[in-house]
């Protein structure tokens, strides 16, 4: 059998509708297998996860995190994706892991804005400065062509060159941009909340990507006691990630507050109810999103 490797260059035939299509087909598929393993030292991370979808195939996906890198002018993240074969489990591709990690970062919280934004929002603002921060551009351009963007940044540096390089906006007040803003992105480091409830304006919609350990977070309590909360997986954010963990223990939320996760979009509760309401979405990234996203690239591939 031959092992596929697919790099930077499958970026040309991928496409965001696409990429949001594949998830809503992947988890009409039996739920999928998750297994994961996190080790730390210090504020570094290695992250291996591990995926298994009857009916699609079987993904390991090993992930460093290292914040440091930046000083350096060296990627904060890297690794490696193999994917496997559903019916036989030999490897069928090796895919660039910064190409499945944009794709699926993005595309995750795509589909989650196309599900809770309002339609027609104009006002997108996005609070960190890196890569990741960046390619959220591109994918909400894909749902909303008319919007207009800004970045902060607690190095304005950092958003400026962003913004730059997307024809955006920089903001000098987060409040002021929070409040004016009908969706928010936040893709940052942050170990405490940068967003806080009090700024919100009724019918905002969040997309909270930065925090996946279970000593980050990047909305306060508040915020999360105001609005309706939603993730794309129950399994990888509940008890993992201390945006939905921490407020649990303490009280200020619960378990059951969780309204609804991908595998409910079937049923219709991952979606807005009125327009003043505000949405939360925590991004947590799980590895089936990276096998349905590492699929629909190879596939992708296959059909240039």
């Amino acid at each position: 059998m031959t092992v596929e490797i697919i790099g930077p260059e499958a970026e040309a035939h991928l496409s965001w509708d696409g990429l949001v299509e594949a998830f809503k087909e992947g988890h009409r598929l039996p739920r999928a297998e998750i297994g994961d393993t996190l080790l730390y030292r210090g504020k570094d991370t290695l992250l291996n996860r591990a995926a298994w979808i009857d009916g699609l195939g079987l993904l390991v996906k090993a992930a460093t995190i290292f914040p440091g890198n930046a000083a350096l002018s060296k990627p904060s993240v890297n690794g490696s994706v193999t994917v496997y074969g559903d019916r036989t489990g030999e490897l069928e591709a090796v895919v660039d892991f910064h190409l499945v990690t944009k794709w699926k970062t993005a595309g995750d919280s795509l589909l989650a804005a196309r599900q809770l934004a309002r339609p027609g929002s104009r006002n997108i603002l996005i609070v960190g400065a890196g890569t990741v921060a960046r390619s959220m551009v591109g994918a909400y351009r894909s749902a909303f062509p008319e919007a207009r963007f800004t970045f902060w940044n607690r190095s304005r540096a950092g958003a400026e060159a962003s913004a730059q390089a997307s024809g955006a906006e920089v903001a000098d007040d987060l409040a002021v941009a929070v409040g004016a803003a009908d969706i928010i992105a936040t893709a940052t480091m942050s170990h405490e909340p940068i967003i806080r409830g009090e700024w919100l304006s009724p019918g905002t919609h969040l997309d909270l990507i930065g925090a996946y350990r279970p000593d980050m977070r990047e909305v306060d309590d508040e915020a999360l006691s105001r609005a309706r909360i939603f993730v794309d997986a129950r399994a990888t954010t509940i008890a993992h990630i201390g945006e939905i963990m921490d407020p649990i223990a303490r009280g200020v939320i619960s378990e059951s507050d969780v309204i609804a996760d991908y595998y409910d979009l079937a049923k219709g509760t991952f979606t807005r109810r009125s327009p003043d309401e505000i949405t939360i979405a925590k991004n947590g990234g799980g590895a089936h999103l990276d096998l349905m996203t590492a699929a629909y690239i190879l596939n992708a591939w296959r059909r240039r």
